[in-house]
């Protein structure tokens, strides 16, 4: 079975790109290539999504929570940001007025720049962009409805003294594209990596979650696990409405015997995954926890026709 496309491989150009304080044209957001995180890949990212709502509005869905993170990565990473957190916020909502997007996924980096290229080298310049494009479903239109087919990677997850696992930093990814790749290669949609204990700890790009017996299950923030805002999102939603949610260690065949299992995450939203190793998950589709908690989810950021009052309002800044 050839590996299905990426949905992450063809980006419609936009009018501007903000960089270090001003928009400039898409064409001119360049960099030098002795760009010392190109070759060595100290920096850090966000991904945040922005949805066009039900009652025409569009708004940026958790941007405070996702700037925060942007920035205590760039505390792991010894990184002193000549941007404060509000700039960098109003920097996003710019972004999107300026290229006229109701609709779009944001992508702010912040990395080191040219000037030395020593592992060592700390005057080089700390430098700010944000990018807006278009994205769909990450994970496809289908995999969203009917789930996707996972594998467990040969890649480990990296152990929480040899990574910094709550930063969001550039690097760390090669790992993560390792096993996409390794898995896509061999048909399947998705990776899912182990710990260096053995444990589930997360996938590719999002975190883990598994029902069994109608609770849910997903592994701690003391694993080796990027601290996922979709994932605090989903744990939140799934609470107030009467779900128990566990934060727990689990091993991979605990995923084969689960009733039903999901990724969440910025680019791939809430997905179902119906086959992991081969061995169908619960019915095979989405199942009906996972799928409440998709129609839920999907109405805190794109609203209802019929509801007034967003849900949980707070989470939202409207461009």
């Amino acid at each position: 079975m050839p590996p299905k496309a990426d949905h992450a491989t063809s980006l419609k150009p936009v009018d501007k790109v903000w960089m270090d304080g001003k928009l400039v044209p898409f064409g001119s957001a360049q960099v030098h290539i002795l760009t010392h995180t190109l070759h060595y890949g100290l920096g850090a990212f966000e991904g945040i999504r922005c949805y066009k709502r039900a009652d025409g509005k569009s708004a940026i869905f958790r941007l405070h929570d996702h700037i925060r993170r942007l920035l205590e990565s760039c505390k792991i990473c010894t990184m002193d940001v000549p941007f404060t957190q509000t700039q960098i916020e109003q920097a996003c909502l710019e972004t999107l007025r300026q290229n006229r997007m109701t609709e779009a996924y944001l992508r702010p980096l912040i990395y080191l720049g040219d000037g030395g290229l020593g592992l060592g080298s700390l005057t080089n310049p700390v430098r700010v962009c944000v990018a807006a494009y278009e994205w769909g479903a990450y994970l496809g239109d289908e995999g969203l409805k009917k789930g996707i087919r996972a594998k467990v990677s040969s890649f480990t997850r990296g152990g929480l003294n040899s990574t910094m696992s709550k930063g969001k930093i550039c690097g760390q990814y090669v790992n993560s594209v390792l096993a996409k790749r390794e898995v896509m290669k061999a048909g399947y949609s998705e990776a899912i990596l182990l710990d260096t204990y053995g444990h589930v700890a997360e996938a590719s790009g999002e975190n883990i979650f598994l029902v069994k017996n109608g609770k849910l299950r997903t592994p701690p923030l003391s694993s080796a696990i990027l601290a996922g805002i979709t994932r605090e999102s989903i744990i939140t939603i799934a609470r107030d409405h009467g779900l128990t949610v566990d934060e727990t260690t689990f091993a991979r065949d605990e995923l084969y015997i689960a009733d039903e299992v999901f990724f969440t995450g910025t680019a791939a939203e809430l997905t179902p995954v119906r086959e992991i190793d081969d061995r169908t998950i619960g019915g095979g589709a989405c199942g009906p926890i996972t799928k409440k908690l998709q129609e839920l989810y999907f109405e805190a950021v794109k609203g209802r026709a019929d509801k007034a009052e967003p849900l949980y309002a707070d989470w939202l800044s409207f461009v």
